[in-house]
C-alpha cells in the first residue's frame, strides 16, 4: 500500500513525492541531503541501466541548495526538494538536450520547457536528463548517440519507448517523478512495462509553448509519470495551466486536489471493458488473463463493467495515421539525409524516406480519418463514462528487437506491441496506464480512458484500480 507517512528509517527513494516535499518544506529535511541521496543512487545504479544520459551532480547540489535558501527565506514551495527527471526531448536551460539524435548532440537548450520551469519554480530539482529514441519516434529506447536503455527488472530486455529512460530511472528509484512526452503511447506503454503510472492528459492542459519542433504535430502532449497514481495526479495538478502561446492551449484548468477514491457502485459509473479494443488486436494469452483478473476484481468490488467495444471506422487499426508522423519527420529532417544519413538511426531513416512518398492527398485523408476516429469514440462515450483496455498486449521483450515477432500466437509487425495506445492520441482524450499485476515476473498495465477533459475521472478510476491491487 502506498503511504504518505514515511518512517524515519525508510530510504528516501521509497517515499512518495508528496511526503518528501512536505518534509523538506517543513524544514525536517534539507533538499541538499535529499539530492545527495539520489545522486548516490544514480552513480551506483545508472551505469547498468543507461536511463539518465545527462547527469551533473554539482548542478543537482546547486539546485537543491537554492531550494533550501528559498525555504529559509520564507518561500512556500509545494514541491520542495523533489527530484525529477526530464526526457531528452524537453528543454532544460543550459543543458545538452538532443532528442536522442546525433544531429542535436551539441544543442544547448536556451531556456526551460514550460513544465520544467513550473516544477523548478515550485521547488523541484532536476536530477538528470533521460534517454529516449531518436525524435521520440520509436517504440524502444535506443539511439546512435547514447545507446540502449535497459529494463530495471531484467537488463536483457527493453523498457519500451520512447520514454524508456524515464521509466527505467523512476522504477529504480532515480528520482520520484518524471516528465516525458506522449504522441502515440510513449509514456503509457513504458510505464506499463515497468510497473509505473503513465498519464496522457487531454491536449492543451499542460502548456508546451516552446521547444523542439514536433514531428507528430497536434498529437504529442507532456506526459507525467510516477510510481503511484496519487503522485502522478499531484504532479499533473501542479502543471495544469493555460498559456496563450501554446496553439493547443485551452483556458480551463480543472483542479484535482484531494483526488478521492471512487466508490464505483454509488457513483454509478458506466464502465466498458474492451480486451481487443474492437480492432481484433492480438494479445498474449497470459497478459490478457492477468488483465481479466483485474477487471473481475473490480466487478467483485461492485463496479458495473460491460463488455463493449468502440465502433471505430474500418481503417482504424494499428497506427492508422502513421503517414502524419513520417511526413512530419521528412518535412523536418528530409534534407539531412543527403549529408547526415549515417548519423541517423536506420529505423528513422526509413521513416523519413517513407515520408517523402506521402502526398498532400494522403495527409488530407489522414486528417479526415482522424476526425472520424474521434467522432466514433465520442459516440461510444455517450453510452459509457470510462473505457478499460490493455495498455500493451505483451510484456517487455529482448533489447535488440523493435518488438515481439509473435503476439497472441500471431505474427506481429514492429508496432504490434503499440497498437492499443495511439487511437487515444488521435481522439485527444485522457488515458492512463496503471499497474495491473505481473506476468512471468514482468509488469503489465491496464489502460483507463475517458472523454476529453475528463482527466480527473481517469485518475480517480486509476487510483481505485490501484487500491484494488494494494488490498
Amino acid at each position: 500500500m502506498h503511504t504518505d507517512t514515511p518512517t524515519h528509517d525508510s530510504p528516501l527513494h521509497t517515499w512518495t513525492a508528496r511526503a518528501l516535499a512536505a518534509q523538506v518544506a517543513s524544514g525536517a529535511l534539507r533538499a541538499v541531503d535529499v539530492a545527495r541521496h539520489f545522486i548516490a543512487r544514480v552513480e551506483r545504479l545508472n551505469p547498468g541501466l543507461n536511463a539518465i544520459v545527462q547527469f551533473d551532480p554539482q548542478q543537482v547540489i546547486d539546485e537543491a541548495e537554492a531550494v533550501d535558501r528559498r525555504i529559509a527565506a520564507g518561500e512556500s514551495l509545494p514541491m520542495a526538494g523533489v527530484p525529477f527527471t526530464v526526457k531528452d526531448n524537453l528543454w532544460v536551460a543550459g543543458r545538452r538536450i538532443a532528442q536522442g539524435s546525433k544531429l542535436f548532440e551539441d544543442f544547448i537548450a536556451p531556456r526551460d520547457a514550460w513544465a520544467v520551469a513550473r516544477l523548478r519554480a515550485l521547488g523541484g530539482v532536476v536530477l538528470g536528463i533521460t534517454n529516449c529514441s531518436e525524435f521520440a519516434c520509436k517504440g524502444v529506447t535506443t539511439n546512435l548517440l547514447y545507446g540502449a536503455t535497459r529494463h530495471p527488472v531484467d537488463p536483457s530486455l527493453t523498457p519500451g519507448g520512447s520514454s524508456g529512460g524515464a521509466v527505467a530511472a523512476l522504477a529504480s528509484g532515480l528520482g520520484l517523478l518524471a516528465l516525458g512526452t506522449d504522441a502515440g503511447g510513449s509514456t503509457r506503454r513504458p510505464a506499463a512495462h515497468c510497473g509505473l503510472v503513465g498519464f496522457k492528459p487531454s491536449p492543451g492542459l499542460i502548456p508546451h509553448p516552446w521547444g523542439f519542433a514536433e514531428p507528430n504535430y497536434g498529437l504529442s502532449v507532456i506526459g507525467p509519470m510516477a510510481r503511484n497514481v496519487a503522485d502522478c495526479a499531484w504532479l499533473y495538478d501542479h502543471l495544469l495551466a493555460y498559456d496563450a502561446g501554446d496553439p493547443a492551449g485551452v483556458p480551463i484548468a480543472p483542479g484535482l486536489d484531494a483526488l478521492p477514491t471512487l466508490d464505483a457502485p454509488s457513483d454509478g459509473l458506466r464502465v466498458a471493458w474492451s480486451p481487443q479494443l474492437g480492432c481484433d488486436f492480438a494479445v498474449d494469452v497470459d497478459v490478457l488473463a492477468a488483465l481479466q483478473r483485474r477487471v473481475d476484481a473490480l466487478r467483485a468490488a461492485g463496479w458495473q463493467i460491460a463488455d463493449a467495444d468502440p465502433p471505430w471506422p474500418t481503417e482504424a487499426r494499428e497506427y492508422p495515421l502513421m503517414a502524419l508522423q513520417v511526413a512530419g519527420l521528412h518535412a523536418q529532417y528530409g534534407e539531412r539525409l543527403a549529408t547526415d544519413r549515417a548519423r541517423i538511426d536506420p529505423v528513422l531513416v526509413g521513416q523519413i524516406e517513407a515520408g517523402a512518398a506521402v502526398t498532400p492527398a494522403d495527409v488530407a485523408r489522414a486528417l479526415r480519418l482522424k476526425e472520424r476516429i474521434a467522432a466514433s469514440l465520442s459516440r461510444f462515450f455517450e453510452s459509457f463514462d470510462v473505457l478499460l483496455c490493455p495498455t500493451t498486449p505483451v510484456t517487455a521483450w529482448p533489447l535488440d528487437q523493435l518488438g515481439p515477432a509473435v503476439i497472441g500466437g500471431r505474427p506481429a509487425g514492429p508496432r504490434g506491441h503499440a497498437a492499443f495506445t495511439p487511437l487515444f492520441n488521435y481522439c485527444g482524450v485522457p488515458a492512463c496506464s496503471v499497474p495491473a499485476g505481473t506476468v512471468r515476473g514482468l509488469p503489465v498495465g491496464l489502460q483507463v480512458v475517458a472523454p476529453r477533459y475528463e482527466d480527473a475521472r481517469v485518475l480517480q478510476c486509476a487510483r481505485s484500480i490501484e487500491a484494488i491491487d494494494d488490498a
